[in-house]
């Protein structure tokens, strides 16, 4: 059978996730038949290795989408506000990771574990929304549970490293670090309060009532995803000193009985997912030890006897793989093997 290849562009295909995309696209031997690096004319001149080759960024205009298939997002709102229609009306289908239109009621917004199903509706307006990272872990993790006892209600704090903010921030606790230690000047220009050997409640814009932008993205964007409004969600989103991975200590409260082992159980056999939980041991989900997987991993899976049904449980995911650019790998796979390659 011969597999249809397709033209694949990297809209920011400099930065720390647009990179992975490209990774990611070669280690999963996604058929791309053309890679198309795009950016912007900061980065004229530069190149990205594909497939041994090295091939010239080019610089993102209206007129980059002619002859693709599939665009892949991730050089911020703005750049997808405006260009995302104009690769949709070019003909490709656009796997958008900013936050622009996720919470449209006409995009879809995807975890392939989760809803795939939902990535037929990109006939709607040729867009597909890959969800906010912390989403993606904690939604893979719920999903399985919400189906089979019914979560009522999740409490998340969010432990977020700096990748998640960019190149740049990952320089800044780099530079502070080394500041802190040689007596140096330290310098704060991408976070708020310094970030080495501290953790900051502050990502994203403060809203009216007083949450984050990044802690209503939790909020709301798992709702769309589990496809269920009456499931109750509140987050604090915390940026810590780390340079990958995003943690989470999640309180879930359910409709029906359920014991750790009853999760375990459960999850063991769901799709993304690893179990890490032998305290014992001092097995259990790290930041580091999650690097570079593509797996979402759970571990002190308790009981919470504080409210009837309630457990605790720790869930780690690397946020530029599962997080960010694996996930619009998946939906890419799904989007040529059901809808494209026919």
């Amino acid at each position: 059978m011969n597999v249809k290849n397709f033209n694949v562009a990297v809209v920011g295909a400099t930065g720390v996730v647009g990179t992975a995309m490209i990774e990611i696209l070669v280690e999963r031997k996604f058929p791309v038949g053309k890679l198309v690096p795009l950016a912007s004319e900061n980065s004229l001149g530069k190149t990205v290795e594909f497939l041994g080759r090295d091939l010239p960024v080019e610089v993102l205009s209206k007129d980059s989408f002619s002859g693709v298939d599939i665009a892949l997002f991730s050089a911020g709102n703005a750049v997808s506000r405006e260009f995302a229609p104009i690769a949709a009306k070019a003909g490709a289908v656009v796997i958008d990771n900013s936050s622009a239109f996720r919470m449209e009621p006409d995009v879809p917004l995807v975890v392939p574990e989760v809803n795939p199903e939902r990535i037929a509706d990109y006939k709607n307006r040729g867009i597909i929304a890959n969800p906010n990272c912390s989403t993606i872990q904690l939604v893979v993790v719920l999903k399985p549970l919400h189906d089979r006892f019914g979560v009522k209600r999740v409490v998340v704090a969010t432990y977020q490293s700096t990748s998640g903010a960019g190149t740049e921030a990952m320089e800044e606790l780099s530079k502070q670090t080394v500041a802190l230690f040689s007596q140096g000047d330290v310098k704060t220009d991408v976070f708020p309060h310094r970030i080495a050997f501290n953790c900051i409640p502050h990502i994203d814009k403060f809203l009216e009532d007083g949450r984050t932008k990044e802690e209503a993205k939790v909020i709301f964007e798992t709702r769309k995803i589990l496809g269920d409004e009456s499931v109750r969600v509140t987050a604090t989103a915390v940026r810590v000193p780390v340079f990958y991975s995003h943690s989470e200590a999640v309180n879930i409260e359910f409709k029906s009985p359920v014991t750790p082992k009853d999760a375990r159980e459960v999850l063991k056999s769901a799709a993304g997912i690893e179990i890490m939980d032998d305290p014992a041991k001092n097995v259990y989900p790290m930041a580091i030890s999650s690097v570079g997987r593509d797996q979402v991993f759970v571990g002190r899976i308790r009981k919470d006897d504080s409210v009837e049904n309630g457990l605790d449980m720790w869930i780690v995911a690397d946020n530029l793989r599962k997080g960010a650019a694996l996930n619009a790998v998946q939906i890419a796979e799904v989007l040529v093997k059901k809808h494209l390659n026919s």
